[in-house]
């Protein structure tokens, strides 16, 4: 009898960890399952340059799983029932549902909407592919002197609104900030991001919360009206409610709450990685939803579910939050460090060579995850136990 492992999402996190789980235990014992909703891998942290037109390859999950022994599910996950160990989908092949002895919940997450009005109906993001193209599709319907409003000072902001900028320079860009422009970085890196803003001829509008969007503008709080022919809502993320829905404990955030091995508090047949686990970093603080804290938290998952099945030992791998790269277009960029506390450090790299290491941590972050097996011990270990499945029955 196989232990049955079901992976939720295959981004960063879940491609990573499905390969590496089928490197790393028997298949004799174990049978591992990936559900993704699309048939490629995404690489999220490129999607800004797909939406303001650039050639972005995107690899078949078919591909990156070929040879792991991992089986592909292209479906949508519509629920879950933890007592049960059952997975809701639906997808080409109709409704269906998967069982599991374990779960690996790393469904991502999506924009949010912070309920302001106009922003489902009108706004436009970048958090997924379907909606960088359909980002991409609009931006190139646009003339000479069509105006773009980013909303969000955030990373993905900042490299929305320069991305677009340097591809488009024949567009007014202009992006609204709640507070000051790049507040968290050092004065110097502070710096050096407005002089990319000004030489890209990007407008800020700091101080400035939306509160409405309309097909041709954004509504501030104090009745300001920014014209805009595209709003790019980039003003945070938010999680799928499925984990709340499914009874599972879950923050304020919506996002699943796990202990120090990423393992589920309230239900220890599932763990979570990337932006859908809340998991504490060493400073003490919540992870933030990012692309560093999805390998923290799969590498962590990953290390426990394989200790746990064969017996060994759960180690603990590193929490710890370095720094931000953000990209400023394609030839520019800044590398901030910070503290353990995760203020910025004085010290900061900027420029063309910031460029460079942005587009070595991007290419590393794509190959590492569509090539999940590369690098792993061969050994394949065997399960201490087998699952027991007593509970789920009594349960069904």
């Amino acid at each position: 009898m196989k232990h049955r492992i079901v992976v939720l999402g295959a981004g960063y996190a879940g491609a990573f960890a499905a390969g590496n789980l089928a490197r790393r235990l028997s298949p004799a014992d174990t049978e591992i399952t990936v559900v993704n909703a699309a048939p490629d891998f995404v690489e999220r942290m490129r999607l800004h340059q797909l939406a303001s037109g650039q050639d972005v390859a995107f690899r078949k999950l078919a591909d990156v799983f070929a040879g792991t022994g991992v089986r592909l599910r292209l479906a949508r996950v519509t629920g879950l029932d933890p007592e049960r160990r059952t997975v809701a989908v639906t997808g080409e092949d109709g409704d269906g549902e998967l069982a599991y002895d374990t779960l690996l919940y790393a469904l991502g997450s999506s924009v949010a909407h912070h309920g302001v009005p106009g922003v489902a109906e009108y706004a436009f993001d970048v958090t997924g592919r379907s909606s960088a193209l359909r980002l991409r599709e609009r931006l190139a319907g646009l003339g000479e002197s069509g105006t773009v409003l980013v909303v969000g000072e955030g990373l993905t902001g900042i490299e929305t609104a320069t991305e677009i900028a340097e591809s488009r320079p024949d567009l007014s860009v202009a992006l609204a900030a709640r507070g000051e422009l790049g507040a968290w970085l050092s004065p110097k890196a502070r710096r050096h991001l407005r002089q990319a803003f000004d030489r890209l001829g990007i407008t800020v509008h700091e101080h400035t919360a939306v509160e409405a969007v309309e097909p041709t503008r954004a509504i501030a709080a104090d009745g300001m009206s920014v014209p805009a022919d595209v709003t790019v809502w980039s003003a945070g993320f938010a999680v799928h409610p499925i984990a709340a829905a499914a009874g599972l404990e879950v923050a304020e955030t919506g996002q699943i709450v796990v202990d120090r091995t990423m393992r589920s508090v309230s239900h220890p047949d599932v763990y979570a990685a990337g932006d859908c686990a809340y998991a504490i970093g060493e400073n003490g603080r919540p992870l933030p939803m990012s692309c560093a804290s999805a390998g923290y938290t799969n590498m962590q998952a990953t290390a426990a579910i394989i200790a746990r099945l064969t017996g060994g030992e759960v180690p603990t791998t590193g929490l710890k939050y370095h720094g931000n790269h953000i990209s400023l277009g394609r030839r520019d960029a800044i590398f901030q460090m910070v503290d353990g506390n995760v203020r910025s450090k004085p010290w900061y790299l900027g420029g063309r060579t910031a460029a460079r290491l942005k587009s070595g941590v991007l290419k590393t972050a794509g190959w590492g995850t569509a090539h999940p097996t590369f690098g792993m011990p061969k050994r394949k270990r065997r399960l201490a136990t087998a699952p027991d499945r007593a509970g789920a029955r009594a349960a069904a």
